[in-house]
């Protein structure tokens, strides 16, 4: 049912159960009883019509089957909290400009008060005005919102659509650097993807994000932001993700894109370094340590986005008993290249029928590219040490040494957008391109 309100604007009514008289809204502060207990909270949008999903003080959901419910009392409405607009964008500021990408995610996203659920900002501007220390360090010249995605909904397309904004904003003599917002579930293949597609990077690129929506005083967005412009002001010119470097608000990581993972579902600090130690470390104050060797900036660079990419390719995981003529099914649907999380040091079955070298040299030999990477995460794949590895090496399987696994995905799409000969596939696949492989990788890396 389908109520309209004095302005015009329609609600979405939900019919309450015991003799009704006008019902209830979504936003409004129910009592629902059922035979064996009572619930209070605020009734949010469902999307099973046999369900009342409410959000209970605790700040968890709960889903009522109305079969079940005797009865229900609207007690009360929330109110919707106005959200300040930021004056971001000042022309009479001295101070130095930055742009920002927002792509959507939770860092983009804030509580609505009428329906208990997490929605998009009204305006991006809304969102620095969390970060006040970020807009008393940096005017922010230019603000573009491409598309709001949840990241479990990235694909190549917008990878390249987010890699020619980017490249835009950093040619520009304004811009001293940019940060690129972005939802957590996926932004370590963007990262990668912006690794490789950004040639001759000028200026620091920074992606963030928030595990928390932007309304909640709990959320890691105020000091990620904060971070990330400090960083834009710095000398490093490198794609870096920048995020928590503990469950505190006292200073965060800034990672190399392509050696970084997210290693927790919902932790402040999900996002660590993987077989590398963090570039610098940025404080909530702005002081900024390096731990490494960089690229700096370099003005006289123009940064090209280089975005051409196979998407006929795939990642999948070595397991026991897993079936090799899964293989079989990605040459026949016209796949281009694989990437194998191997076990161990490079590894798959080869006993009996799930002997996966019949099925590799088969797919080779009809042009597939076979690449493996660790699905340990941290160490260094070396097919010499057994003789598994050895016949794998044999049979055409490119050994990626230290990669992740998600970039590696990423490196094969980009290096298979360029190049169709296997040989000089394989030459690009094993040439550190964008920072990808530690030649010494350090017992500090380990669990960073």
């Amino acid at each position: 049912m389908v109520k309209k309100s004095a302005k015009g604007s329609s609600q979405k009514e939900v019919q309450d159960v015991e003799k009704p008289a006008s019902g209830f809204h979504e936003g409004d502060i129910v009592k629902i009883k059922t035979d064996k207990d009572e619930f209070e909270g605020t009734v949010i949008p469902s999307f099973d019509s046999n369900i009342i999903l409410l959000k209970l003080g605790s700040g968890y959901n709960l889903g009522i089957e109305k079969s079940k419910v005797n009865s229900i009392k609207k007690i009360g409405a929330k109110k919707s909290e106005a959200f300040p607009e930021a004056k971001s964008k000042s022309k009479k500021s001295d101070k130095p400009g930055i742009s920002i990408i927002i792509t959507g995610g939770t860092i983009s996203s804030r509580l609505d008060y009428n329906t208990g659920a997490v929605t998009p900002l009204i305006s991006p501007d809304q969102l620095f005005f969390l970060a006040p220390k970020l807009l008393e360090t940096v005017k922010i010249n230019k603000i573009e919102r491409p598309f709001t995605l949840l990241s479990e909904n990235m694909h190549p397309e917008k990878w390249k659509e987010i890699a020619k904004i980017a490249a835009e904003l950093l040619n520009k003599k304004e811009n001293k650097g940019i940060i690129i917002t972005h939802g957590t579930d996926t932004l370590h293949y963007t990262a990668a993807a912006l690794s490789f597609m950004l040639k001759n990077v000028n200026k620091p690129v920074v992606l963030t994000y928030s595990q928390k929506s932007t309304d909640r005083g709990s959320t890691d967005a105020v000091l990620n932001l904060t971070c990330s412009g400090f960083m834009t002001l710095s000398d490093v010119a490198e794609v870096m993700l920048v995020g928590h470097a503990s469950q505190d608000d006292d200073k965060c990581y800034a990672m190399h894109a392509t050696k970084v993972r997210k290693m927790h579902t919902s932790r402040r600090d999900a996002f660590r370094p993987i077989n590398d130690v963090a570039l610098a470390e940025i404080d909530s104050e702005g002081k900024i340590k390096t731990n490494k060797e960089y690229n700096k900036r370099d003005y006289s660079k123009k940064v090209i986005a280089d975005t051409a990419f196979e998407d006929k390719i795939a990642s999948i995981k070595a397991y026991p008993g897993a079936d090799p003529k899964i293989l079989d099914y990605y040459v026949n649907e016209g796949y281009r290249g694989i990437v194998i999380e191997a076990t161990g040091l490079g590894h798959v079955s080869l006993e009996g029928k799930y002997s996966w070298i019949p099925h590799i040299k088969d797919a080779i030999k009809k042009g597939m590219i076979i690449c493996f990477a660790p699905q340990t995460i941290y160490g260094r794949l070396d097919p010499y040490i057994y003789s598994t590895g050895r016949e794998l090496l044999e049979a055409g399987v490119i050994f990626l040494e230290d990669i992740l696994p998600e970039t590696a995905y990423i490196k094969l799409g980009w290096v298979l957008g360029h190049e169709k000969d296997p040989k000089k596939v394989k030459e690009m696949m094993l040439t550190n391109i964008a920072n990808e492989f530690n030649p010494k990788i350090s017992e500090d890396s380990f669990l960073y």
